[in-house]
């Protein structure tokens, strides 16, 4: 199966993405498959995502011209703009000085996962950031073992382990170069 890993450009592609994030937030699947799959958190509006996109890309996975993965992009500018999101960055400038992009969410579609699309969305990624950061910082939700697993296991390393509103989160961070 040929994956195309590339930039998003057009409207169409950050529509494809709200839509795969959609199918894929914590509220729309069940507890089998938050244990089994994984889930995201972050729910985007396409004005959000747009300035996100327009401020650093976003890296998508495309088979057959349909998106079926993305890692959303977001630099610090953007730190204050989804509330649950504000304690990861209070964390970063307390545990980490360098210069870094924050991947906001990876998803890839049911249709194709455990097939490399997560890890060739992240190397997509690094190409993309780098040489303009140094490192890429995500959080992942700690009762998520599928994707803490998933990030750890393409080199990600451990920054802290915080609690924000009752939520225990793992701050990890990925070398670019």
């Amino acid at each position: 199966m040929e994956i195309n890993y590339t930039s998003a450009s057009t409207t169409e592609e950050l529509m494809q993405i709200l839509s795969i994030q959609q199918m894929n937030l914590r509220s729309s699947v069940t507890a089998t498959e938050m244990a089994r799959e994984g889930f995201v958190t972050v729910e985007h509006s396409l004005e959000l995502l747009t300035k996100m996109n327009n401020a650093f890309p976003h890296t998508i996975a495309k088979h057959k011209g349909k998106i079926v993965g993305y890692a959303l992009s977001m630099t610090q500018d953007f730190k204050d703009d989804i509330s649950v999101l504000r304690p990861m960055f209070t964390e970063i400038e307390k545990n980490y000085l360098q210069n870094y992009i924050t991947m906001g969410q990876i998803c890839v579609a049911k249709t194709h996962r455990k097939q490399g699309v997560f890890r060739g969305l992240y190397e997509a990624m690094k190409k993309i950031a780098f040489p303009t950061y140094t490192s890429i910082i995500t959080e992942v939700d700690a009762t998520n073992s599928r994707s803490l697993s998933a990030h750890y296991a393409i080199g990600f390393t451990k920054i802290c382990t915080y609690n924000s509103l009752g939520q225990d989160w793992e701050l990890i961070s990925l070398r670019t170069s």
